[in-house]
């Protein structure tokens, strides 16, 4: 009989233990998707705009806060704005196109990177094609916006942008969306020298998912905005624009339905991202309390269970 007794005891015990394993697990894995989440939400911290809003060179402060930034790093040269869109960043070049895919305008480690001119391009645009690279990244952090232009209107609305560089703005004027390979050395070859230049802009209209006549020719100077596509592995959303002298104000420009529509609202402390990231802290936390307990009663009953043999 007493064995029969000490066997049941032997057997609850186990399974306490089963129990308390699978728990643990549990907890582990909350925890672990609780860090991913925090993972996540500080590399779009980092990528935000808004982090390097600071910076940002105007008429005011006559471009002092811009080379406060380049104090910290002397590879910033320059600033792009897509006027419609969160790109709003500083641009950077490496003495190749790796270092930036993993460094922050600020020069330190980031898995955001930061947008950057092919270090076979001229820092000053005088190139005929000058390309700049960035990450796709959710949230429209970095150029996370540019496959918002796979869609007809927003291509039609949002036209311009400014480019800040050698102390003073210049207008873009986009003309041309492209998806295409990233192996495509006939759109990735930087710096077209003269005697391809009308060959390698026909190939631009050719391969153009959309485009519109504003009268580019091969005196002209053009900037590529490249980043990595969704819908395909090598794939790459492309959106061309033409660098002039002229610059259009973002706020004539805008209009009732189509650039507020592609604003990012300002994020809200209290909304839904943030919700889902207190989630799982709530529940790991809820689970600790639990395993505590757990704990707590398994080693009385494990007490009981000595004393009974």
């Amino acid at each position: 009989m007493k064995a029969e007794i000490a066997g049941k005891k032997a057997i609850r015990f186990a399974d306490g233990v089963v129990n308390y394993m699978v728990l643990v697990i549990v907890v582990m894995l909350i925890a672990f998707a609780g860090y991913a989440l925090w993972d996540s939400d500080h590399i779009h911290q980092a990528a935000d705009k808004a982090y390097y809003e600071a910076y940002k060179p105007t008429v005011e402060d006559e471009g002092q806060s811009f080379q406060e930034l380049q104090a910290i790093n002397a590879e910033v040269f320059a600033w792009l704005s897509v006027y419609g869109t969160n790109i709003d960043y500083p641009i950077t070049q490496g003495p190749d196109n790796i270092k930036y895919v993993n460094t922050s305008a600020e020069g330190r480690y980031s898995l955001s990177g930061s947008i950057f001119l092919d270090y076979n391009n001229s820092k000053d645009f005088r190139d005929f094609n000058s390309i700049l690279y960035g990450h796709h990244m959710t949230r429209s952090a970095m150029f996370g916006d540019i496959e918002k232009f796979n869609d007809k209107k927003t291509f039609d609305t949002n036209r311009y942008g400014v480019l800040y560089y050698n102390g003073k703005d210049h207008g873009l004027e986009f003309f041309a969306f492209i998806h295409c390979d990233a192996y495509d050395i006939a759109i990735f070859t930087a710096n077209v020298q003269d005697e391809y230049r009308q060959e390698y802009l026909d190939g631009i209209f050719e391969k153009a998912k959309y485009s519109r006549d504003i009268g580019v020719t091969t005196d002209d100077h053009i900037v590529l905005l490249s980043t990595c596509s969704a819908s395909s592995t090598n794939g790459r959303d492309i959106l061309v624009g033409r660098i002039s002298d002229k610059v259009f104000s973002e706020r004539d420009l805008q209009t009732d339905t189509g650039d507020r529509n592609n604003q990012r609202k300002p994020n809200d402390p209290y909304g839904m991202v943030n919700v889902i990231h207190v989630l799982p802290i709530l529940l790991l936390l809820i689970l600790v309390i639990r395993l505590i307990v757990y704990i707590f009663v398994t080693y009385h009953k494990w007490n009981r269970y000595r004393k009974g043999l």
